[in-house]
């Protein structure tokens, strides 16, 4: 329904258009060319900084890293993984840019709330299971789902991608990754609304020749209790307080190892050489230790406490 202004309001515009007529052409010119236009889509709002995302990508990196090195074990081959991006987009568009049939795991990070995915490309899927029984992981140009036999096999690479990840985790927090499902139909799997905002990372893996793709998302609302500790100084902190901890944990367990004589000392006495060749059984020694003071303990001939 169109509305009808008021006189009021008209004179307001006209005033206006009057205050802009009277405007120096080329001053408003100067200020144009200074001025910066963002572009904002109010469908996308960009819920996490860059901050944030730079750290994710740090972490993810230093993940595919390690990751490379376990599979490469698995594979006996070697297995180069690289990071290939890290965006933020609704979860409708990461479902449709999804192949179907696909190898999708949903797990739970505990103790954080809400589910992920993780999707292998049938592509690499296909080249892991034919390496994994004895073939030179060639690529299966059929589409098709995976066989029980099939699906046992990459449940077990499954499991080291999420050890890795765990441990990619814990410098920022200390997180258990339980597997919740697995879906080969991509439109079956709905974690969050469709509208929700989910960060996706994006892994490009290659192996004898051959390459494909690994995804894992997060939901925002997943990653919320945590965004505050994204931030690059905080993340850093953390880090040097895990390895500091980690440190502690190790050379602890070494320490276990090590054996020590330990002696307590009740107290001391002082003898004249008279006394201490008349002792016999049965003789007192007062000590000058009294019984409610605390004794000195020794070890290796050093005190310690």
């Amino acid at each position: 329904m169109a509305k009808i202004l008021s006189q009021d309001e008209i004179d307001a515009l006209l005033s206006t258009v009057a205050t802009t007529e009277e405007i120096d052409p080329k001053l408003a010119r100067q200020d144009e060319s200074q001025r910066s236009v963002v572009a904002y889509d109010f469908k996308h709002p960009n819920r996490v900084s860059k901050d944030q995302i730079r750290t994710l990508e740090n972490l993810h990196d230093n993940f595919a890293g390690h990751l490379g090195s376990s599979l490469s074990a698995i594979q006996r081959a070697m297995v180069d993984i690289e990071l290939v991006s890290v965006d933020q987009i609704t979860y409708s568009e990461l479902i449709m840019s999804l192949v179907n049939p696909s190898n999708v795991f949903t797990i739970t990070l505990e103790p954080l709330e809400g589910r992920c995915l993780i999707d292998f490309n049938p592509t690499l899927a296909f080249l892991f299971i034919d390496r994994m029984f004895g073939g030179v992981g060639r690529i299966m140009e059929t589409e098709r789902e995976l066989t029980g036999i099939e699906k046992a096999v990459l449940a077990k690479i499954s499991r080291n991608v999420f050890k890795e990840l765990e441990r990619t985790w814990a410098s920022v927090v200390k997180m258990q990754i339980r597997q919740h499902s697995f879906e080969t139909n991509p439109q079956f799997v709905q974690i969050v609304p469709p509208g929700e905002t989910v960060i996706v990372i994006g892994f490009q893996v290659k192996m004898l020749g051959n390459s494909g793709l690994l995804t894992i998302c997060y939901p925002y609302v997943t990653l919320e209790p945590i965004m505050k500790d994204l931030v690059g100084n905080t993340w850093a902190d953390q880090s040097k307080k895990g390895d500091i901890e980690q440190n502690r944990q190790y050379n602890t367990n070494n320490l276990k190892e090590v054996s020590a004589e330990v002696t307590a000392q009740l107290g001391t006495a002082t003898l004249t050489v008279r006394d201490f060749v008349k002792l016999k059984v049965g003789d007192v020694i007062q000590l000058d230790q009294r019984t409610e003071e605390q004794l000195e303990i020794y070890v290796r001939g050093r005190k310690k406490f």
